[in-house]
């Protein structure tokens, strides 16, 4: 398979970067309910601490997936009512909006409570807001509302992508399998 998207399909790379934020999203989802049900102590602060540092690499990734998609261009929809590929084009930004703004908030919100944020205790990085309880209480909301809009958001994309391979049968979710060509 190219590494560089085609007109027919998406290239490896943006297969690979796609695929591996799908599996780092489920990571966090999972972290993040089991940190939810552990007493405060050592195994939630560590299971926060893999959360924070998955977190912060798919912001690294969606840094990266944003270049390439400047570097190497998607394939263009296939034909589909006007409505449709505009809603795929405010779906798209949106996940990236996402993808920003989750672990941006997530960080922040490590900040405000006064909790250093490192990435797989390799780097630490610096706090993005000064303590303030008021402030982490808002990005803690905030965080979870994105998650729920990412949630309902991967849902609405899944059941277009299954619509559009076996209702319209345009082939649309293949481009993006890497072991199915069109």
């Amino acid at each position: 398979m190219p590494l560089r998207n085609t007109p027919a399909r998406y290239g490896s790379v943006a297969q690979a970067l796609h695929w591996l934020v799908v599996a780092l999203l489920v990571v966090q989802f999972t972290l993040a309910r089991i940190a939810e049900h552990l007493p405060l102590g050592p195994g939630k602060i560590g299971t926060l601490a893999r959360h924070k540092s998955v977190g912060i690499t798919i912001l690294g990734l969606a840094l990266l997936r944003l270049a390439w998609r400047w570097f190497d261009p998607p394939p263009p929809l296939p034909p589909m009512p006007p409505w449709q590929a505009r809603a795929a084009r405010i779906s798209h930004a949106a996940f990236y909006a996402i993808l920003f703004a989750m672990p941006l908030t997530g960080w922040m919100m490590s900040s405000a409570s006064n909790y250093p944020v490192s990435w797989f205790s390799l780097v630490q990085l610096p706090d993005l807001v000064a303590p303030d309880p008021a402030l982490k209480k808002l990005l803690h909301e905030v965080h979870e509302t994105i998650s729920k809009i990412l949630i309902a958001l991967a849902s609405l994309h899944l059941l277009a992508a299954l619509k559009h391979q076996y209702v319209d049968r345009n082939g649309l979710l293949f481009r993006m399998l890497p072991w199915r060509s069109r």
